[in-house]
C-alpha cells in the first residue's frame, strides 16, 4: 500500500500547485499533519477489527468537513476561519480538504482493499480496481463498474469493486501485520517507505518541488 511518505510526497506536489499566495513552514506543517492523521486508525485496529482503511479512512468526514467549511467561509455572517486566520487560513484549510482527499483517501483507494468509503453511515470497502481504453474492435472500454444481467432471471448485478466489510476485510499495517491478533510464528513488522518504483518517483518529486519552491522564493525575496 503506499506508505505515510508516498502521500506526504503527493501532499507537497499538489501544495505547491494550489498554495498561492500562502505556501510556507506553517501552511505545509498543517497539511503534512492533516496528510498523516489517517494513519491513526491502525492504532484503533487493536480494540476494533477493521478500523484501519475504515474508521479514518473514508469519504464522509471530508464531506462534512466541507458543508461545515463551506457554510464557515462563504455564508456565515462572521467566518471563525477568516476572523482567527484571514484569507491564508481560507485557502489553507481548502487545500487542506483537498489534499486529504486526493492525496491519501483517493490513493488509497485504488490500492489493496480499498477504503470504507461511506463509513460508519454505510460499512463497505470499495477498491478502484480495472481499466479504461478505446479498442479498434469494441470501442470504448472500462471495467471500473461493471453491470451484468442475469439472462434467466433478469436480475442486475452491479461490480463496482466492493471488497467487504470491517467484519472480514483486514488491510496489513504495522500495528496488525496479521488478521490473528496473536500469531504462532514471529510477526514482522514492516514499515513501509516505497513499495514500487512510482511510489519512490512520487517521494523523490515531491522533495524536489518543495527544494525547488524554496530557492525560488528566496530569489523572489532578493532584490
Amino acid at each position: 500500500m503506499p506508505s505515510t511518505v508516498v502521500h506526504a510526497g503527493l501532499a507537497l506536489l499538489l501544495a505547491a500547485g494550489l498554495l498561492k499566495g500562502a505556501y510556507d513552514r506553517r501552511a505545509l506543517a498543517v497539511l503534512l499533519v492533516i496528510v498523516v492523521a489517517p494513519e491513526a486508525d491502525t492504532i484503533a485496529g487493536l480494540w476494533m477489527p477493521g478500523a484501519h482503511r475504515a474508521l479514518l479512512h473514508n469519504l464522509t468526514i471530508p464531506i462534512v468537513v466541507g458543508i461545515a467549511l463551506y457554510w464557515d467561509t462563504r455564508y456565515r455572517e462572521e467566518s471563525w476561519i477568516r476572523a482567527r486566520w484571514g484569507p491564508w487560513g481560507v485557502r489553507v484549510a481548502w487545500v487542506a480538504l483537498f489534499v486529504h482527499v486526493f492525496a491519501h483517501m483517493l490513493l488509497d483507494y485504488a490500492h489493496l482493499e480499498g477504503i470504507n468509503v461511506f463509513f460508519p453511515v454505510v460499512d463497505r470497502f470499495f477498491r478502484l480496481e480495472g481499466e479504461l481504453f478505446y479498442s479498434t474492435a469494441d470501442g470504448v472500454v472500462q471495467t471500473f463498474v461493471e453491470i451484468q444481467r442475469d439472462p434467466e432471471t433478469g436480475a442486475v448485478a452491479t461490480d463496482a469493486g466492493e471488497t467487504g466489510t470491517t467484519a472480514d476485510v483486514h488491510v496489513a499495517n504495522p500495528v496488525e501485520p496479521t488478521a490473528d491478533p496473536v500469531p504462532d510464528e514471529p510477526t514482522d513488522r514492516r514499515f513501509p517507505i516505497a513499495a514500487n518504483g512510482w511510489e519512490l518517483y512520487m517521494i523523490l518529486s515531491g522533495l524536489f518541488v518543495l527544494v525547488a519552491r524554496r530557492f525560488q522564493d528566496r530569489d523572489a525575496d532578493e532584490p
